[in-house]
């Protein structure tokens, strides 16, 4: 306990010493902290996940790893920070598809290089995508709602978190590919989207499981297709949309690791090799399992192509439905 009197019967040198010592243990301490960057506001999914990983990635590393908010501009704020930091392990992005892949194709003018100023390390988590129908909407799969959309240009509307997010671009990847027209009304996110869904505002969209299932099983709103490249375990018998006619069609949104751009590859290597075990923990799966995530592991190698993947493909979504940011 700190005690007033004794500090100040001591020497002048020593005070100026203790002063001295407190200052290097601080600095040493901040040096020794490892920082886990998450570009959203607390207390959401992906804020959640990464504080299920902080303190297990703590004990493999051997130091402390804080997580930090770091929000504003679409993400933009917290992945500039991470590019911008030294390239030594201990600032670490909390990055997203939409973060790293869907919004640099929209506004290649960021401020960060999604490929250039970053190393990727690790998947985290893989959230999948559900389109889903108001119960008024007459189709009971993909195949009845195209049909009805395309007998119906241009009337049926959708809702997003906003223009150029993946539920956004999913979709108009979706209607480019079935040759549907779709009207788009942005939102200030996902749940205001989704509340006007079940108002029957809008007859359709494409969200997150972990929101959408909710709703699903209260017969809410109709489930057609899941968006993944294979069935989810927990609704085995909803078809995925590439099954029901529209081959190649996957829109997951993924988690992932990244760290500054040149850091050395054995820190890469390491921190990789931790998550894995990370990840493959039960008890991690099932916390996961419940904010509606899927636990992912991949090599540094795989995400980075992964990632390439996806800008590749949503620059061409853009491109083809001349999508502009707000």
């Amino acid at each position: 306990m700190f005690n007033q009197e004794f500090v100040m019967r001591q020497p002048t040198w020593k005070i100026s010493l203790m002063g001295l010592l407190l200052c290097a243990a601080q600095a040493w301490a901040q040096s020794n902290t490892v920082r886990l960057v998450v570009p959203f506001a607390t207390g959401g999914p992906t804020d959640i996940a990464a504080r299920v990983i902080a303190p297990l990635l703590s004990e493999a590393m051997g130091k402390p790893v804080i997580v930090d908010n770091r929000v504003g501009a679409t993400g933009a704020i917290g992945a500039e920070y991470v590019a911008r930091a030294p390239a030594d392990g201990q600032t670490i992005l909390f990055g997203t598809s939409s973060i790293m892949a869907a919004n640099p194709a929209l506004m290649p003018k960021l401020s960060f290089d999604p490929v250039r100023d970053f190393a990727p390390v690790s998947l985290i988590a893989t959230i999948e995508n559900i389109l889903v129908v108001h119960p008024s909407v007459p189709a009971n799969n993909v195949q009845e709602f195209i049909r009805y959309a395309k007998d119906n240009p241009g009337k049926l509307f959708y809702g997003s978190s906003g223009i150029g997010s993946t539920y956004h671009l999913g979709a108009e990847m979706f209607a480019h590919m079935t040759k549907t027209q779709l009207s788009h009304v942005p939102y200030k996110g996902q749940g205001p989207a989704a509340q006007d869904l079940l108002a029957g505002h809008l007859q359709l969209m494409f969200d997150a499981f972990n929101s959408a299932v909710p709703n699903i099983k209260a017969g809410r709103v109709k489930a057609l297709g899941i968006a993944s490249a294979k069935r989810h375990p927990e609704l085995p018998d909803l078809p995925t949309i590439s099954e029901q006619g529209v081959p190649g069609y996957v829109t997951t949104i993924w988690i992932a690791f990244f760290l500054p751009a040149k850091t050395p590859t054995a820190v890469v290597e390491k921190m990789n090799a931790d998550l894995k075990t990370i990840l493959q923990r039960p008890d991690v799966r099932e916390r996961f399992a419940k904010l509606g995530m899927q636990s992912a592991s991949s090599s540094a190698g795989e995400l980075d192509t992964l990632l390439k993947q996806e800008l590749a493909l949503w620059s061409r979504v853009v491109k083809d439905g001349n999508i502009k940011p707000e």
